[in-house]
């Protein structure tokens, strides 16, 4: 085919109107290319790599170079290749070439200049924390000192400010003024973005129930902060353990890895809330096996309530015993009357229902009422002492029974100190005053025994007396016989 051939055949003024849109179209690519906005991401090749730089091809004739140095690993081997497509940052021109990046984190310059074109393209700087100044930090950025407010170090409730000295960060230019005389950079505003990101890519992610390993940040009286990858999430104190008297410092400890369960995500205040014993077994599970009813269990008394005290048996597990179970043989106003918080006791178990989480408990064992032996009234009988109370003593009789001595049956000094003359676990012998079989109440008396043996007492003086005087008088009338039979013999026939 010959070159005549090969030109474009005219049709009027189509052919120009060809050549000239292409012209345009390459003149608007050139002005576009011109325009870059500082911080403008684009996409480009990796057309070489040479001389501690990467040449991208930005279209047309336009091209644009990159620190080789953003490309290496701390071994130096490079990331990347010529023919290689990336993101990239557009900094400023520099000496008539177009600066580009691919940091988003921390932009390594020296320069005055290279500050003041990061600003502008909003990329961030590395500085140095050089040490505290009134309201904030002194940040060096090359030679360039810059300032970063208090509030802006970090993200709220972290570190002493003593903690930053002397380490570097990426920060955010806020502002760049007076030539460079004036200028102020925060972290806070790259945490605060990272966050955001953080919590957009967690939405996607993470559900209610999704079990997450985090590490313990700071532990508080209300609860603990976990870091769980960049962002915090927050285990309330009563989703720490199942011992709800456990303090969260005696169990968790910053630094530690520790495994949760999310159990509430409130995205529109970016709060997460875990749960540290969600993922442990629950100690409800097994208490109809270890406490079955009408067992005889040891605890400690926890707390008192108007109703009744609760009682500790392991962690995890609490009792009550309703005030009506407390076994006093008479009303009472409140707990206090018989237990005190902290005392350890035996109690029985009445019943339990683990899907409540509620065990019911007495001091007394519930036995069937013909099952139970009440003695009779006017009985001697013995017993032990199990409870010291300021109105009388309780006074256990056997496994089922106990009964109780009212202070005016102690037969004891007004004012008597019972406690200290009548300890827990001295044996005593009472009498019988009074039994109630309906409900199962004995009323005795230490004063009946005493009584009844000073009226032995006195019986027996009083016979031993008559026998004494019984006793003279016959040998009394047998020595009258006697000299009245001398006298006969004396006497002459």
């Amino acid at each position: 085919m010959s070159e005549e051939n090969n030109k474009p055949v005219s049709t009027g003024s189509g052919t120009l109107k060809q050549e000239e849109n292409f012209s345009e179209l390459i003149e608007k690519s050139y002005t576009a290319l011109e325009r870059l906005r500082p911080g403008q991401k684009v996409k480009a090749k990796v057309v070489n790599i040479s001389g501690g730089n990467a040449y991208i091809y930005l279209g047309g004739k336009s091209e644009g170079i990159i620190d080789e140095s953003e490309f290496l690993d701390e071994d130096g081997t490079r990331r990347i290749n010529e023919g290689d497509e990336i993101d990239a940052f557009f900094v400023a021109v520099q000496d008539g070439t177009r600066k580009f990046t691919t940091i988003t984190r921390g932009y390594s310059t020296v320069s005055l200049g290279g500050i003041r074109d990061a600003f502008e393209a909003g990329v961030p700087i590395n500085g140095e924390v050089k040490g505290e100044i009134k309201g904030g930090f002194e940040i060096m950025v090359g030679k360039a000192r810059c300032f970063c407010p208090a509030s802006q170090i970090d993200l709220k409730g972290f570190r002493e400010n003593k903690a930053y000295i002397g380490q570097t960060f990426p920060f955010k230019i806020l502002e760049f003024g007076e030539d460079g005389r004036n200028i102020i950079v925060s972290r806070r505003a790259l945490l605060e973005e990272e966050k955001q990101a953080l919590i957009g890519r967690l939405k996607e992610t993470l559900a209610v129930n999704a079990e997450i390993t985090g590490v313990v940040k700071s532990i508080q009286k209300f609860g603990v902060f976990v870091d769980i990858g960049g962002i915090d999430g927050f285990v309330p104190a009563s989703e720490i353990s199942y011992d709800r008297d456990e303090k969260p410092e005696n169990i968790l400890s910053p630094g530690q890895e520790i495994k949760t369960k999310v159990i509430k995500l409130d995205w529109d205040n970016d709060k997460i809330t875990l749960s540290i014993k969600a993922t442990l077994r629950d100690p409800w599970a097994s208490v109809e096996e270890k406490y079955p009813t009408g067992s005889r269990i040891q605890g400690v008394i926890t707390r008192l309530a108007p109703f009744g005290a609760f009682v500790k048996l392991e962690p995890g597990i609490e009792g009550l015993i309703h005030i009506s179970n407390l076994g006093t043989g008479r009303r009472l106003n409140h707990p206090k009357e018989v237990v005190e918080a902290g005392q350890q006791i035996e109690a029985y178990v009445i019943s339990s229902e683990p899907q409540n989480r509620k065990l019911s408990l007495s001091l007394q064992p519930r036995i069937a009422p013909e099952k139970i032996i009440l003695p009779d009234e006017g009985n001697i009988i013995k017993g032990t002492v199990v409870k010291i109370m300021p109105y009388g003593i309780f006074l256990k009789l056997d496994e089922s029974l106990t009964g109780l001595i009212p202070n005016a049956e102690m037969g004891t000094p007004h004012g008597t100190d019972h406690k200290k003359m009548f300890p827990e676990g001295t044996d005593m012998q009472v009498v019988v005053l009074e039994v109630d079989r309906a409900s199962g109440k004995v009323r005795l008396s230490r004063k009946g025994i005493i009584e009844r043996t000073e009226r032995e007492e006195y019986s027996q003086y009083l016979d031993s007396s008559k026998n004494a005087a019984t006793s003279s008088s016959s040998l009394g009338s047998l020595g009258d016989l006697l000299k009245a039979k001398m006298a006969e013999k004396k006497t002459p026939s």
